[in-house]
């Protein structure tokens, strides 16, 4: 009976919303579907290894060519997770699966805008890269480039100078975090690539329990090297249920529902990130009859809770909630949060709307209406719709950012093994108080601080850095509003 629950979960995910047909947009608001472009081609400018014909980001060119060389093996590919020149696995792997979950929850949507090929370019461009860190067994390559020496050179990946030097976890070195998010995005990216029977074998054989997820379970330890950058405060038991999820909803296996209900371990929290992952999990989980902690709580109720913590109208609200209205959690790449938030509450309300249910704060229901509204006013205020009236997405809307924290974008295309002096590039490059001369469309920045201030400046990186992670989280509610129209309701 289970099993077959989750083939029906699974053909929703995947052929949901067949029957769409688009809703007029209220008021006249934002060009939806050009932000929803520009938002993916951001990703592109963040490629690295060698660039495919068709990138639309002409200013960018082929780096890191050589990333591997030091061990012997091939690790080109991959992304930049921001405005540095490094690729971090743990933001990386994150990315890639919720890419593949926007495919898959999106989808109907994603085809309708014509953007499902550049979607499954960007996660493919992903997957490539992480089945060459997880080519050799019991060892996953999780970093390429030490961020020290990076940081002591502001120049374009094209023409980086630091040692490429490689990092990895292994049963000496363990990393459950990296290795199970890594799974997670194989796995749900096998389920994305299904028509390609190969690689989605390739990807899912990978990610399954004899290889990574099994590497992450009898493994465990939190990997520290990539801090102080991207280190892991939530510890290793939500992207092991994360993992044990995706991996469930590909096999349809009875022993990653064993996992989920009898040993992963679950928390009620308020945020959705690369770092904490308990509520997509949730959110995933909610339809099926399954309980965290062998039978403490349904994920259903830990999905309410997290929409309860969000929702500045409940009595369990916990977030931080701007004067203009917008999330505000912390400082440094706040919009994560933002976006993050927006995708979990139009998936969450998309999934109650077919179960005919609401989300339960205590004893005061709310309705999936309420969830699409706010999920929208917090895309809104990225577009525009803020008190400074102005744009957080490059190229897009008004008076929209020009100095994004971003090496590539900030400096001048330079030619092929020009020799850069890194003691000056800081001061031709990063200081001046001028726009970048290269566009880095469709990035969302960092966004505002607590109360809706913001300064267009590259040096004041906690506001002006973009990051994949913000933009793969910010393509399905913009393609919603895009196709569905602005109160996002999808008609089955």
């Amino acid at each position: 009976m289970l099993r077959a629950h989750v083939a029906l979960a699974l053909a929703a995910l995947v052929l949901a919303g067949d029957a769409l047909h688009p809703a007029l947009a209220a008021g006249g608001g934002f060009n939806y579907k050009d932000a929803l472009t520009k938002s993916i081609i951001f990703l592109e400018a963040q490629r690295s290894g060698k660039l495919s014909p068709n990138n639309r980001v002409k200013w960018r060119g082929d780096s890191g060519m050589e990333d591997g060389k030091l061990a012997n093996v091939d690790l080109t590919g991959g992304y930049y997770d921001a405005g540095d020149n490094v690729k971090y696995g743990l933001p990386l792997a994150f990315t890639v699966t919720t890419l593949a979950w926007t495919a898959l929850a999106f989808k109907p949507e994603l085809e309708s805008a014509k953007e499902m090929d550049h979607v499954h370019e960007a996660i493919r461009w992903g997957t490539d890269y992480l089945l060459k860190c997880a080519s050799r067994k019991k060892k996953l390559w999780v970093q390429v480039g030490d961020p020290n020496l990076d940081h002591q050179c502001w120049v374009r990946p094209e023409n980086m100078k630091a040692p490429r030097t490689l990092y990895e976890i292994d049963e000496k070195t363990p990393g459950t975090e990296i290795a199970a998010e890594t799974s997670a995005a194989l796995a749900a990216s096998s389920i994305v690539f299904r028509n390609d029977k190969k690689y989605s074998r390739a990807l899912l054989n990978k990610a399954k329990l004899r290889q990574l997820f099994l590497f992450a379970k009898s493994h465990q330890g939190s990997y520290d090297g990539e801090c102080p950058f991207y280190c892991s405060y939530s510890g290793y038991n939500d992207e092991l249920l994360w993992a044990a999820t995706w991996l469930y909803l590909a096999t349809k296996r009875q022993v990653y529902a064993d996992y989920i209900n009898h040993e992963a371990i679950s928390s009620s929290v308020a945020e959705f990130s690369w770092d904490l992952k308990f509520p997509g999990a949730q959110v995933l989980l909610a339809e099926f009859n399954m309980t965290s902690g062998g039978g403490a709580q349904s994920y259903k109720s830990q999905a309410d809770n997290f929409v309860c913590a969000v929702l500045p109208d409940t009595a369990f609200h916990q977030v931080f909630i701007t004067p203009g209205g917008v999330i505000h959690l912390r400082d440094g790449a706040n919009s994560q949060y933002v976006t993050s938030t927006a995708y979990l509450l139009v998936v969450y309300a998309d999934l109650l709307t077919r179960m005919g249910q609401t989300v339960l704060c205590g004893s005061q229901p709310i309705r999936p209406e309420r969830l699409r509204e706010f999920a929208r006013q917090q895309v809104d205020y990225l577009l525009g719709a803020n008190p400074r009236g102005s744009s957080y997405v490059v190229g897009f809307g008004a008076n929209s950012p020009t100095q994004p924290h971003h090496r590539g974008a900030s400096t001048p295309v330079l030619p092929p093994g020009y020799d850069v002096n890194c003691g000056l590039s800081f001061g031709e490059w990063f200081a001046p108080d001028r726009p970048n001369p290269n566009e880095l469309t469709g990035a969302i920045m960092g966004g505002p601080d607590k109360n809706d201030g913001f300064v267009d400046k590259r040096a004041n990186s906690s506001y002006t850095e973009p990051c994949t992670y913000i933009n793969s989280l910010a393509i399905g509610p913009l393609a919603a509003l895009a196709v569905r129209g602005a109160n996002l309701v999808a008609t089955h």
